[in-house]
């Protein structure tokens, strides 16, 4: 068990930290909630009920959705273009998607290579690209949930407010809607720039996103191995 939790460290520590941060967003959000309830003359709700509601939802799928936007065009930007001197990027000449000997697939394999990637044809291909498949599809899948809860919210206002209701079509298309969605999107832009472009100069000894300590700044831990 001791291994286990050694070997898998980073991932059940985000994990542990994600689950707080949620639960958190939950407690904060369904006080926040009943305070504007309660604001307009209405009856507050149970915790139960709002984290099922549209309002709880959309916060939720709202954040998801521009983080795995981020990750999905950074891994796509990754494989064309490079920043020299970056341990975000590979060295300048070795844009593109890699041959089959530095990839280790199809007759390249290694005999532990994963079985798709010593298949050939669509498994190949798909396992290939499954990094950017799942991310692009959870990205997908929590924008269009975001724009679900979002429009089921916007009605609830408008109703307490004695304004028509308007369809999923209309609220996609909305100011509300992309302003919710554009100010995630920036932020989340503006972090992989920054992280891409410090990590040229700065270090953090002892991080996988850094390079040496001691490396040139136009070098990349790459091109030093």
């Amino acid at each position: 068990m001791r291994r286990v939790l050694r070997d898998n460290a980073l991932s059940l520590a985000f994990l542990t930290i994600f689950i707080v941060a949620l639960v958190g967003q939950s407690i904060a959000g369904h006080t926040s909630n009943n305070e504007e309830l309660v604001s307009h003359g209405q009856t507050a709700i149970g915790y139960l009920e709002f984290v099922t509601s549209s309002a709880f939802l959309v916060d939720v799928a709202e954040n998801w959705q521009s983080e795995f936007l981020q990750f999905f065009l950074f891994i796509f930007a990754t494989i064309w273009f490079v920043q020299k001197g970056s341990p975000e990027s590979k060295k300048p000449g070795d844009e593109g998607v890699g041959d089959d000997r530095s990839q280790m697939v199809g007759a390249h394999a290694r005999p532990d290579s994963p079985a798709w990637a010593r298949a050939g044809g669509a498994r190949q291909w798909i396992y290939s690209n499954s990094l950017l498949l799942v991310m692009g599809t959870v990205f997908l899948l929590s924008w269009f949930a975001q724009s679900l809860g979002g429009v089921v919210v916007m009605n609830e206002d408008n109703s307490m407010h004695g304004t028509p209701a308007i369809t999923w079509a209309e609220y996609v298309v909305s100011a509300d809607f992309w302003n919710r969605t554009l100010q995630n999107w920036q932020s989340e832009f503006l972090a992989v720039g920054a992280m891409v472009a410090f990590s040229i100069y700065l270090r953090q000894r002892g991080s996988s996103e850094s390079k040496p300590v001691g490396l040139a700044h136009h070098e990349s831990a790459q091109e030093s191995e």
